[in-house]
């Protein structure tokens, strides 16, 4: 049995952890940017890895595809950037004032869609959504949708509070301030702000006729 050398005295121990998660976050980096840089179809693992300084085994460790890379990423940058704002990624804010909550969300959206390290790579993503309805698929099912059901379950305890009609489908009323800013971004049609989106908010709660 070969005897193994005892560490030096006074040397710590490498923090395996701390330089996984390292090399994790450069991973999450490499990927976002390359994305946006050069779009979905030309982005690869190798790509990936050499911008990340890894080796590519290290990726193929942690993920089967560069699209589980990207999905984690951007998972990682959504929260990242509510922790920035003090927001919790993992609902939307209840403080019994509906109009205020979805108005809070929403700019904190607007925020993160003007981020540069969030935008590029959406915009690479969406397009290539389109025509690899593959790809579509899995970020609509896997990014999307959770954070869709966000909406839905502060729209029920809306509902359970006497805030909103007892008859309203949350899952079609989150789209009526969430489907037009997402059209008003990818299409750079008009002003993108806080004024925008506060007024997509009480409009759908509010409605057009006279109050």
């Amino acid at each position: 049995m070969a005897v193994q050398k005892s560490a030096a005295p006074g040397k710590p121990h490498p923090d395996a952890t701390r330089r996984s998660e390292r090399s994790r976050r450069a991973i999450y980096d490499a990927a976002l940017a390359l994305v946006g840089e050069v779009g979905y179809p030309k982005t690869t693992i190798e790509a990936i890895a050499a911008r990340a300084g890894v080796g590519k085994q290290t990726i193929y460790r942690w993920w089967s595809s560069k699209a589980d890379v990207l999905l984690e990423a951007f998972m990682d940058l959504g929260e990242r950037t509510a922790q920035a704002a003090g927001q919790d990624a993992d609902a939307v804010p209840d403080t019994g004032d509906l109009a205020a909550d979805l108005k809070a969300v929403l700019r904190a959206t607007v925020d993160e869609l003007r981020d540069p390290r969030f935008e590029a790579p959406s915009r690479a993503l969406a397009a290539e959504g389109v025509v690899n309805e593959e790809l579509g698929r899995v970020f609509v099912t896997k990014l999307l949708e959770p954070s869709l059901q966000l909406y839905v379950d502060r729209l029920r305890a809306a509902q359970e509070a006497g805030d909103i009609r007892p008859d309203i489908d949350p899952r079609i009323a989150l789209e009526l301030f969430v489907s037009p800013l997402a059209q008003r971004w990818l299409q750079h049609t008009a002003p993108f702000s806080y004024e925008y989106t506060d007024t997509l908010v009480d409009y759908a709660l509010y409605g057009l006729v006279p109050r």
